[in-house]
């Protein structure tokens, strides 16, 4: 038979779990930085280089960027694992969370690519979801409120195609959204390893 467990133990568990959630998505605090950062810098390179062919102004910015931050995000995560291998239930849902986003980020960008249209909107609008559900699961506030200005960013983008304004939405929203929040979850971070 069972032991039952008391609502008190039950919110202590609980508790537990986010707290140790806590401790080990603070390192989620360097893909945050370097994803906000690369990617700002991808969309500022595309309205710099508006002038030119359009193959070479949507693509090599992007293409650039997804391809050094995922080879970056890969050894780094690599050492991670090697340095701190110990991980909790939490560590597998944000993983899952966080890779069917980029699963569906691909195919957004594939089938937008065929349609000939920009996928920027789109993807805005999905960055919303596991940037809010991480903050969620983490009670980080600054997360949370990055997932819904990314919503909002979304929104906004598909109703404008000018260069300037989507690029400000975008940058605004890469900012507010993953660059503050990486540097809060980095001084969370070091908090608790000083602790």
């Amino acid at each position: 038979m069972e032991d039952q467990l008391t609502p008190e133990q039950s919110l202590k568990v609980i508790e537990g779990m986010i707290s140790q959630a806590k401790r080990s998505f603070s390192r989620l605090s360097f893909y945050f930085l370097l994803w906000g950062i690369l990617l700002t810098v991808a969309m500022l390179a595309t309205y710099l280089l508006i002038d030119l062919d359009p193959a070479v102004r949507h693509g090599m910015p992007w293409g650039v960027a997804g391809i050094g931050g995922g080879i970056i995000s890969s050894i780094h995560g690599a050492r991670q694992g090697r340095q701190e291998p110990v991980s909790n239930p939490m560590d597998g849902v944000i993983g899952w969370l966080w890779s069917s986003f980029v699963i569906t980020m691909i195919i957004t960008i594939v089938v937008s690519v065929m349609a000939n249209r920009d996928p920027g909107a789109m993807i805005t609008l999905l960055t919303g979801i596991p940037t809010f559900m991480t903050g969620q699961i983490l009670r980080f506030r600054p997360l949370i409120l990055g997932g819904l200005l990314f919503w909002v960013a979304g929104i906004a983008m598909h109703f404008t195609d000018q260069a300037g304004l989507l690029t400000a939405l975008y940058c605004g929203a890469m900012l507010l959204g993953y660059i503050i929040p990486g540097i809060l979850l980095k001084r969370q971070e070091d908090g608790l390893r000083a602790a």
